[in-house]
């Protein structure tokens, strides 16, 4: 990699909004040479010293459920130019795993997790910020189909905590950071002129 510093790109949108499948296409597409991701999600705090019952009452759509100063220390060394062990979250237990995840530094640094655009400390360092913007019923619908196939959780867990945290998180934390978006994307992954068109993007400062 070059002396030049990353550039950081900052994905954010609502569960399930198409944040990720934005942010892992650009990865795929231009391979971990050229692009490092990191996921929000592997920054919600261990909780090993809680029962479980207590960490499935944890409102996880939170501002505080992330561990925002290791996050930025990442960030900050994959900026020196090196590598960083990042969390693997376990999503059926609600804690971090025992494993990490050694991400390289690249010149291309996408940031994807729903709340990349509220807290100050991680929107500062993007050079480029975008929010996926879906409509929430088809993001309810997604994160359903998702949670019951992917995470081993019943419908009405699911219901509840849409209801409870989910969504008046949403629209007290994720829905208003829309405004400090450089770039909005409605449909997430569905708008394919919109991916192409950051695509295109980072594929001309890969190539400077």
């Amino acid at each position: 990699m070059s002396s030049q510093r990353p550039y950081f790109i900052g994905v954010a949108g609502g569960t399930c909004s198409g944040k990720t499948t934005v942010s892992e296409r650009l990865a795929d597409l231009m391979g971990e040479d050229h692009l490092a991701l990191v996921k929000l999600d592997s920054y919600y705090w261990a909780r090993d010293d809680q029962p479980f019952e207590e960490r499935v009452k944890v409102n996880y759509d939170h501002p505080d459920s992330f561990d925002w100063p290791l996050l930025r220390s990442h960030l900050d060394t994959l900026r020196s130019g090196a590598s960083v062990p990042i969390p693997v979250y376990d999503y059926a237990n609600h804690t971090r795993s025992s494993d990490v995840r050694i991400v390289r530094s690249a010149k291309i640094v996408v940031v994807e997790g729903i709340l990349v655009l509220y807290e100050p400390t991680i929107r500062d360092i993007c050079d480029l910020k975008i929010f996926i913007d879906t409509d929430s019923d088809l993001r309810f619908i997604r994160r359903l189909t998702r949670d019951v196939t992917e995470r081993g959780r019943t419908t009405e867990s699911i219901i509840a905590q849409y209801l409870e945290t989910v969504r008046p998180s949403h629209q007290q934390f994720i829905e208003p950071s829309k405004r400090n978006a450089d770039v909005v994307f409605p449909e997430g992954g569905m708008n394919v002129p919109a991916i192409d068109i950051l695509l295109a993007r980072v594929r001309e400062l890969v190539n400077r």
